[in-house]
């Protein structure tokens, strides 16, 4: 190395001492170092005995070049005879120093020396961002250098492992066993290609275990982020010592990527196309290729990027079949890694999806396969999107996540797991995941935000770190950004990955937020969705009180009463509240003993309030808090993390509403401290038992009737339907009765399914129940069009089979049409299912496109009647129908009379319940009418018809009057010869 100044040496002499010891003619000039090297040596040395004593010597050199005698070891001349009392018997370099131009030294040791640790302990290492292989081989001194390198005694211990290849969920066990006593024992791993050794401790996947003589370091659930070097780093007998052992994990299936995983290809468009099998860097050597080659119809080229290697496949021509290519990874002693990627080529007449260029560019696929294209750039995962059997594109399912945001989440999971400094990296993740949060746009990456915010809390409560200010305010700008998310396209969506996200969000918040250094108070923060203030509490006053300029403003305060035990103690108290709003409306809807499910909102904020004294965390203290709200129905609730399993709930434990002195306003009073709101029931009444027997009752009576209802229509079905208007009357109730039958009855099991928002069983009750009460309607509405044509246009028969289609696109295709629109529409958005209850949002647009076309057939049901009803008192001689039809029409008036009415009041009263506050009186009408809707039917719809009560009299009474079997035998033949005269008619006028 060549620098300004000349080089120079420091040497080691070994000395043979014979006789009483003479001081070496070289003593160093400053203080030595290196254990018992250097000292005075007053003992008796037996004559020809050999002693190694160190000293000092420099030599330097002008040419600023080291002589070449001292490349290779040095030999001596034989000692003389007159040589007495002492004899150099040999002599070893053992450090190199070169002089930089600001006046420091960079001191290296060479092989078998090392720096003690004393000397290594009080300089700097001269690469620190490096570790050596020697942790104390090269040390920067200012001028003069105080010391040289030690010669290294035989290493004072072993390092072993229970296997260097170590399986993907194995456990590795590292046992470091000392023969002499040991300090300062630490672990370091540095990972495949990653530099930086990275410190190991105690977290969820390391462990500690020290006996006598040995420390054991276990690593559970081994993966990749868990291969490569381990060093053990100590003190023992004066120096640093560091051994080293290598494991290597296999490869798993998850983490080998193929793109695309499955292919459809049309030669026609395309000739050729690409396959890539991607594997991440790893201490074991693995062979990767593509079978089959395809000859010269195929290459394949390695891409090498910095965090793993691509086998890309290029085909230059389509296979004149399907063909599946597989990547096939081999290590050595291990069983070759398969994955197949199955090519299907388009052919002639084949369905397909065509070329599109929403999200990503869509290459022509066959119907049935999934589409696949990788994310964006800066974005990890795959892009899909299936063809239907229709050949029309579906929806794009997206799993990208954004290559920062989640580096930082796999960073805070792995610092959680035990790899590195905590006091150093939870500062940094947070103010690198503030600038990151902007960049969110999937509900992968919002997932992925909110796991590495829970990560970080774990480690602080872990550790009982205190974040200072800069940290917090990172923080808690990433939890504004966060709560300012778009609900219906992120939000909605990383709930249905994984539900319970708000809930350890919000625990995670409140862990961080009270974990703010004392030296930052006091300390206030405020943004759109985030307002926090922490301080010390004084003893001078009265009692702790906060408020926050919320719409409405809400503030809280805690009695003195509460806080005296802590201030006798002398112990520094500091409270902080925090306001985070809009994260009511993304925790589950679980509410806990005593609480309604169906109806409760909170009023659109959570308070969260805290005590730390003395480092601990305080929660037993009453709380007193105005959230500005006068609702009668209020009640106060905390987010128990503990309820529902752990996925967490409201609660009203220990909690109170009172009225507040003074004001209109309700006080909540709770004896604990945790996160609060209020839920109100402004739109519907408290949790009634007898509302909810009343319902249940109801739905049982109209299913059973609805039943009956189908058990009287299979006996006497061909009797009533002697002619069109009468089959498509019955056609129409028997319908309807199959519908409601049907709502009735998944309506009333949703009610005994668990709580759970968004779950696949609540969505898809909630869509049934809303197509076959839709459904009913339609159906009511085909027969009113039947009625209405039947008066309007007398002479115009239509056929049976035309009108019997038409009805049924009506009465099935239209509500399947709404209902549909309705899930795609609004479930995105978050506004489609009611909080805890598998039902429409009545806060929404949802709930009204159910109650939207049902008023309208209700309107259009009433101007049918009142046609009707002008017709029928006023019938022209030209237009009369004939004696069996009217009576068929006036069937038809008389259900369309009864039913209409009580379905129309049923609806507008639930309408009515969810517009305007309102007593009690109308929520017993609309339960009571709603629920008993199939025995209406049965009654009105069913029962009431002559001709039906006919046929059943016929068939189950045997002793008929003579006088009643004529007349039915007349009537039919009767019924029977107009029918005639009909189709005559229509021959007719047709010719």
């Amino acid at each position: 190395m060549a620098c300004p100044a000349a080089p120079w040496l420091l040497l080691v002499m070994p000395l043979a001492l014979l006789g009483s010891l003479v001081a070496p003619a070289f003593q160093p000039e400053q203080g030595q170092a290196g254990g018992e090297s250097g000292q005075q040596l007053d003992q008796e040395i037996g004559a020809g005995e050999s002693v190694l004593v160190s000293a000092y010597v420099h030599l330097e050199f002008s040419d600023k070049t080291w002589p070449p005698m001292f490349s290779r070891n040095l030999t001596l001349l034989p000692a003389s005879a007159s040589s007495s009392l002492k004899t150099l018997i040999g002599l070893s370099l053992t450090t190199e120093c070169n002089v930089n131009h600001t006046g420091y030294s960079h001191c290296s040791c060479l092989s078998g020396y090392q720096w003690n640790a004393s000397v290594c302990s009080h300089h700097l290492l001269c690469h620190p961002q490096h570790q050596s292989h020697q942790p104390c081989g090269c040390l920067v001194f200012s001028h003069p250098v105080s010391g040289y390198c030690q010669l290294l005694p035989p290493v004072p211990g072993n390092l072993r492992l229970n296997s260097h290849l170590q399986m993907p969920g194995d456990t590795l066990n590292l046992t470091l066993r000392i023969s002499q006593e040991a300090t300062n024992l630490t672990w370091f791993l540095r990972r495949p290609g990653k530099p930086t050794p990275i410190l190991l401790q105690k977290g969820t996947q390391v462990s500690l275990t020290s006996s006598q003589g040995q420390v054991v370091l276990s690593i559970s659930h081994m993966s990749q982020y868990w291969a490569g070097e381990y060093m053990s780093c100590f003190e023992a007998q004066g120096f640093r010592w560091e051994l080293r052992q290598v494991v290597k994990v296999p490869l798993q299936q998850k983490e080998v990527a193929r793109i695309p995983e499955k292919l459809s290809i049309s030669c026609a468009t395309s000739s050729g196309f690409q396959l890539s099998c991607c594997i991440p860097r790893t201490h074991l050597a693995y062979t990767a290729a593509w079978n089959p080659e395809e000859g010269s119809q195929a290459s394949a080229s390695l891409l090498t990027t910095s965090g793993s290697q691509c086998l890309v496949l290029a085909i230059q021509r389509c296979p004149a079949a399907d063909t599946t290519y597989t990547c096939v990874l081999q290590s050595q002693d291990l069983d070759p890694l398969r994955f197949p990627v199955p090519v299907t080529i388009i052919q002639d007449g084949d369905t397909t999806c065509p070329e599109n260029f929403s999200v990503v560019a869509w290459n022509v696929t066959k119907a049935g396969h999934v589409a696949e294209a990788p994310c964006p750039m800066n974005k990890m995962g795959v892009v899909k999107r299936p063809c239907r059997p229709d050949g029309i594109w579906g929806p794009v399912q997206t799993d990208c996540t954004d290559v920062g945001i989640l580096a930082l989440c796999i960073k805070a999971k792995l610092l959680q797991a035990g790899q590195g400094r905590p006091a150093e990296e939870v500062p940094q993740i947070l103010a690198q995941l503030q600038r990151r949060v902007g960049m969110a746009s999937s509900p992968s990456d919002l997932v992925a935000l909110l796991s590495t915010v829970k990560s970080l809390s774990e480690v602080v409560a872990e550790d009982r770190m205190h974040l200072d200010r800069s940290a917090l305010e990172d923080l808690l700008a990433t939890t504004d950004n966060i709560l300012d998310m778009n609900i219906s396209s992120l939000w909605t969506q990383a709930q249905v990955q994984k539900p319970t996200e708000g809930s350890h969000f919000l625990l995670a918040v409140e862990t961080l937020v009270r974990s703010l250094s004392p030296e930052d108070q006091p300390f206030s923060f405020n943004s759109s969705n985030v307002l926090l203030q922490s301080q010390f509490f004084e003893p001078t006053l009265p009692q702790y009180r906060i408020s926050f300029p919320t719409q409405p403003p809400v503030w809280a305060e805690i009695p003195s009463h509460s806080l005296a035990p802590l201030v006798h103690n002398g112990t520094n108290i500091s409270v902080t509240s925090l306001v985070l709003q809009k994260l009511d409306h993304l925790l589950p809807s679980n509410y806990g003993q005593g609480l309604g499910d169906s109806f409760y909102a909170t009023d659109g904020l959570v308070l969260v309030i805290s005590i730390m004294a003395g480092g601990q965390a305080f929660t037993q203290a009453e709380v007193i808090m105005d959230f500005g709200d006068t609702d009668d129905f209020l009640h106060c609730v905390f987010w128990d993390h503990k309820l529902f399993g752990g996925e967490g709930g409201w609660s009203g434990e220990g909690c109170r509403a009172d009225a507040a002195i003074a004001s209109p306003a309700t006080w909540c009073i709770c004896q604990h401290l945790t996160a609060f709101s209020i839920l109100m029931s402004r739109q519907t009444v408290p949790e009634n038992p007898v509302l909810d027997l009343l319902s249940q009752v109801g739905l049982g009576s109209s299913i059973l009737a609805l039943l009956v209802c189908l058990g009287v229509y299979r006996l006497v079905w061909r009797v009533v339907v002697r002619n069109k208007v009468a089959f498509f009357r019955h056609a129409a109730l028997l319908n309807m009765v199959i519908c409601l039958l049907a709502a009735d009855t998944i309506f009333l099991g949703a009610s005994f399914l668990p709580p759970g928002y968004l779950t696949p069983l609540c969505l898809a009750t909630t869509f049934l129940t809303h197509f076959f009460y839709l459904a009913t309607f339609f159906w009511m509405l085909a027969q009113a069009l039947v009625l209405a044509h039947q008066l309007l246009f007398v002479f115009h028969q239509l056929s049976k089979h035309r009108v019997l289609s038409l009805m049924v696109i009506l009465g099935y295709l239209c509500p399947l049409v709404f209902a549909s629109v309705t899930l795609g529409l609004y479930l995105p958005q978050g506004q489609y299912l009611r909080e805890g209850k598998c039902w429409l949002d009545g806060k929404g647009g949802a709930f009204y496109t159910f109650v939207g076309p049902l008023l309208a057939i209700v309107g259009v049901n009433g101007l049918v009647l009142a046609t009707a009803v002008l017709k029928l008192l006023r019938p022209s001689l030209s237009e009369g129908p004939p004696v069996e039809k009217r009576q068929a029409l006036l069937g038809v008036i008389k259900a369309l009379l009864i039913l209409t009415p009580i379905f129309g009041l049923t609806w507008g009263l639930g309408l009515a319940t969810l517009l305007e506050e309102v007593s009690t009186v109308p929520h017993y009408i609309f339960t009571a009418l709603n629920s008993f809707q199939g025995v209406f039917i049965l009654l009105f719809g069913c029962l009431t018809d002559k001709k039906v009560q006919e046929a059943l009299r016929k068939r189950f009474c045997s002793n008929q009057p003579p006088n009643s079997t004529i007349s039915l035998a007349t009537n039919e033949t009767y019924i029977l010869e107009q029918s005639k005269r009909s189709e005559t008619h229509e021959e007719r006028v047709t010719d």
